[in-house]
Parts: C-alpha cells; structure tokens; sequence
C-alpha cells in the first residue's frame, strides 16, 4: 500500500533530522579547521591551516604509508575473497561448512585478544615495524568478512548461467572472471570500499606492530599530532579533515557502486 503524504512527509522529516545529526559533528570540524589559530584572529577561510598541519604533523610520512598499508590490504583480501568465495559458494566440497565457520571466527574474535600473541609471531619472523607486520593481521581479518562477503553472492547468482558456461567449456577462472566478476561489481565494490575503510582507520594493529614508528600510519599519527597540539584545536581539526578526506573521495567515487552492493546484499540475506 502506497504511504500516504502525511507519512512520506514524516518519513523526510525524521530522515533529515538523522542525518543533521550525523553530519552536524563534521561540519563543526570542518568548520573549526577553518578557523584562525589564535583567539581574536582576523578572517575565515584559512586554508593555510591544512598546509600548516601537513607539514607540523609529518602526515605526508603516514599517509603514504596508510596508502601503502590500504592498497596491500584491499588487493590481497580481494583476491582471496573471491577465491574462497567462489570455492564456498559455487564448488562446495565436501567440509565446506566447516571451512566456512572457521572463517567466520576472524570475524568473531576482536583484534584486542589476539594482537599481543601476533606481535610476538611477527617478531619471532623478523617482520616489526615493517608493512607486513601490519598488513598480514589486517588481510586475515578482511578476508573473514570478504569470504562471507562473496559467499553469499555466489550463493545468489542463477546456476543456470554457471552451468551454462561449463557447457560451453569455461573452467573455474574463466566463470569467475568473466561471468560472476562482471554482474558482481557491486558486491565487489562494497567489499572495497569496507576492507578500505576498516584498514585505513584501524590503530590498535599499527600501534603495537611498529613501536619505533617507522610504520605510523595517518590514524596513529593523527593521535600523535594531537599529543603536540592539545591547545591547537585549529591545527588538530585540519589534521582531522586530511586523515579522513581520501576514504570520503573514495566513497563518493564509488557510491553507487556500494549502495547498489548494500542494497543486494541486504535483499539476499
């Protein structure tokens, strides 16, 4: 049954009100990285205070590195989401359930009660303070969501085309790279943009796995950078804006993407 005006009206109303909510906190900093640094400072709109806090804050440093860290991360759990994605999904052999529930435990247990047995793993192996020492936690942790992820899409898709395709005489890669990977970009995309998002924001991993800082990333070096500028405000809010600023352009790159994703996966669930 079609809502009436009445409810579409409500319906907008608390929609918005939702969204001021969650959009109010970030103009303010927004708002606030634009500010002059002392109190009674002449002006708006000063855009020096990015530059300022770029090169106060070392963030050229840890943004490459949280870049570098990012795009190790998102590639492999890729990779190896679609492969034992595929494997869960389409092939099921036997045990797969199993196999299955051994992944879901890296969703399960939080990185706070295994990140100390790692650092002594990733030490016994030579690997501190390098980017394999925090992106290989990070990869294992994505690769839990992204075979769960990709499972359940492959569960989804019509057998029919599957079938259709060993017909015609396509092995395993041929039907994951041509067929399932074309029609499931947005599942892949969605996949992206989390694994992105999760990577890019995760402290704890980076924290104990580096503690020379050699590896800081753009998080870590953001609370450092507040350490030195807890009267700044005007400084720390910049700092802020930078950190977060490339997951922002990645989502409004891939948004429609990700949304048509969310979308699929909330129906198919």
């Amino acid at each position: 049954m079609k809502p009436s005006r009445a409810e579409q009206i409500f319906n907008y109303v608390i929609l918005t009100l939702f969204a001021a909510f969650a959009l109010l906190p970030i103009l303010r900093v927004v708002v606030l990285s634009l500010q002059p640094e002392t109190i009674g400072g002449e002006g708006f709109l000063h855009f020096e205070n990015y530059a300022k806090a770029w090169e106060q804050g070392h963030f050229s440093e840890y943004m490459k590195n949280s870049v570098m860290v990012a795009v190790l991360v998102v590639t492999v759990a890729l990779i190896l989401s679609l492969a034992s994605g595929y494997v869960l999904g389409v092939l099921r052999p036997p045990g797969e359930k199993i196999l299955f529930f051994v992944f879901l435990l890296g969703i399960m247990v939080p990185s706070e009660a295994i990140v100390l047995p790692l650092f002594f793993d990733m030490r016994a192996l030579g690997l501190i303070d390098t980017i394999w020492a925090i992106a290989l936690p990070q990869i294992a942790q994505s690769l839990a969501f992204g075979t769960f992820w990709m499972r359940a899409f492959f569960r989804g898709v019509d057998g029919s085309l599957i079938e259709a395709a060993r017909l015609d005489g396509a092995g395993n890669v041929r039907i994951l790279t041509s067929i399932l990977l074309p029609i499931g970009l947005p599942a892949v995309v969605t996949q992206v943009v989390l694994t992105f998002m999760w990577t890019w924001n995760d402290f704890l991993i980076p924290l104990v796995m580096s503690p020379s800082g050699t590896m800081r990333t753009a998080p870590l070096g953001l609370a450092f950078f507040q350490g030195q500028y807890t009267q700044g405000s005007t400084l720390l809010a910049a700092g802020a804006v930078l950190v977060a600023l490339p997951m922002v352009i990645l989502y409004f790159i891939l948004q429609r993407h990700f949304m048509s994703g969310m979308t699929d996966g909330a129906v198919k669930g």
